[in-house]
Formats: structure tokens, C-alpha cells, sequence
């Protein structure tokens, strides 16, 4: 949906059917976005954790100081329990190997969206009207350049140089050894709960994604877990983000 419906007995002019999910009582929801205040908000109010998705460091962490901010309004205290990041982070055998593969990340085949992974935005798609608010949106040069349909949040990311990228951490490439210092450098600046590691995307083949995977599971993710552990970043099955209290272990329950 939505769609238009005219049948013999009722004509409906919007339709827009929501399944409702199968398990009870249902997953936890999570609200996935980049720099509108409105999603911000609303998320805090409801104590939904926020996602941020691919944006630049600073962006984020304004986006979830406006978090931190709203839930104080609410009358509660939100933590990394409420907040998320997804960023791109590509692990491999060499640092030479790492550069030629990261590499990929910035090319591979077009798409409606950008003029190929190095293009720009195209106005004509992320600006319909009523999509997004432009005086709603965080204020930081990137985020202004993408309410102009220029450049900025997801997309905007996209379409910066690979250099630009590796520079500013929104992509990060290298062996583990290299790698883990710079994913500490973001998660002391950002502090989220969550994240997550874009790879394998562009034009990187299978066997570079699974290079990175194997990588990822044998040395940086439980180097990472160290890291939140010391830096104090729980997550939300650790900490209830609606409740802001500890969960507790879920006993082994034999098959």
C-alpha cells in the first residue's frame, strides 16, 4: 500500500493494509532514519531506540544530543540503550588488500537514487513533497546541503569521495589491527548501543565480504565488545530502553 480501492459494494480512495507481527508479544521496535528532528523526537517520546543510518559523526551525535535532550523533557534519562549507528567498516588480511577493496565501496552499479555509487543526489527522488520537513532538519552544513536534495544523510555520504570518506570515519578499512582503534574513536564520539557494519556492498565480490566476515567474528567484534564494556555503552537487550532498567538474563531452557 497504499492503493486505491473500488470494488462492487465500497469504494475506498486510500488503502494501506499494516500486517501486524505474528509474534506475542512483538519484537522490539526499533526506528531507523538520519536527521529529521521530527523522527528524533517523536522516537524519544515514545522511548523508541534511533538508528542512524551511514551519517557523518558530527550529524550523529547532534542527532542523539537532540535524544538525550527530548527524553530529559519526557521526564526520563535515555543511554546508549536508546541509540544506534550503522556505518561502513570493511576488514581484511592486508592493509593493501583493505584499500583495494574498500575502494569498492564507492563503485559498482547505479541506481534510481544516485548517478552511480560516486554520483550525487537526485532531487527529483528524495524531495517529493511532504517527504521531508526542510526547516525540521538538524543544523549542520551536511544536513542543510541535503534538505537542498544536494547531498547529506544516507545519500549524501554516498556521493563524497573515498578519501573524504576514510577521513572523516564514515568508511573504514584496514586490517584489525587498524581497524579497532578507529571503530573506539567512533564509539567514544557518538556513544551508541548499537551497531552495526555496512560491508560487502559496491562492487566487492563474495569473497570479499566473506574475507571480512570471518575476520570480523575471529578478532574485531570481540575486541568491540571490550571496548562497550569499558567505554559503558549497553545495549538494549542489557539495558530496557522504555524502562531504563537492566534485563535480566534469560535462563537456558533445555529443547
Amino acid at each position: 500500500g497504499p492503493f486505491r480501492w473500488e470494488g462492487k459494494h465500497y469504494n475506498s480512495r486510500h488503502v494501506n493494509p499494516w500486517a501486524k507481527p505474528y509474534q506475542k508479544p512483538h519484537p522490539p521496535v526499533w526506528l531507523p532514519g538520519v536527521v529529521s528532528r521530527d523522527s528524533l523526537m517523536w522516537a524519544a517520546k515514545q522511548r523508541i531506540p534511533y538508528i542512524m543510518l551511514a551519517t557523518e559523526m558530527e550529524p550523529t551525535r547532534q542527532a542523539f544530543q537532540l535524544y538525550h535532550d527530548t527524553a530529559a523533557e519526557e521526564g526520563y534519562e535515555s543511554g546508549p540503550q536508546n541509540l544506534g549507528y550503522l556505518w561502513k567498516v570493511h576488514v581484511d588480511e592486508t592493509e593493501e588488500l583493505a584499500e583495494a577493496t574498500g575502494r569498492k565501496y564507492v563503485q559498482g552499479p547505479s541506481n534510481p537514487f544516485l548517478a552511480g555509487n560516486e554520483g550525487t543526489v537526485n532531487p527529483a527522488l528524495v524531495n517529493l513533497p511532504g517527504l521531508t520537513s526542510r526547516r525540521r532538519v538538524l543544523p549542520t552544513q551536511a544536513v542543510a546541503t541535503a534538505a537542498r536534495g544536494g547531498g547529506g544523510g544516507v545519500a549524501g555520504v554516498l556521493g563524497r569521495p573515498y578519501e573524504q570518506q576514510i577521513d572523516d570515519r564514515t568508511i573504514i578499512c584496514g586490517t584489525p589491527k587498524t581497524v579497532i582503534p578507529k571503530i573506539r574513536e567512533v564509539l567514544e564520539y557518538v556513544r551508541p548501543g548499537s551497531i552495526f557494519f555496512w560491508d560487502g556492498d559496491g562492487a566487492m565480490t563474495h569473497d570479499d565480504a566473506m574475507r571480512s566476515l570471518r575476520l570480523m567474528g575471529e578478532e574485531v567484534i570481540p575486541a568491540v565488545r571490550e571496548i562497550a564494556k569499558e567505554l559503558d555503552l549497553p545495549g538494549p537487550f542489557e539495558v530496557d530502553p522504555a524502562k531504563n532498567k537492566p534485563i535480566e538474563p534469560t535462563p537456558d531452557v533445555a529443547p
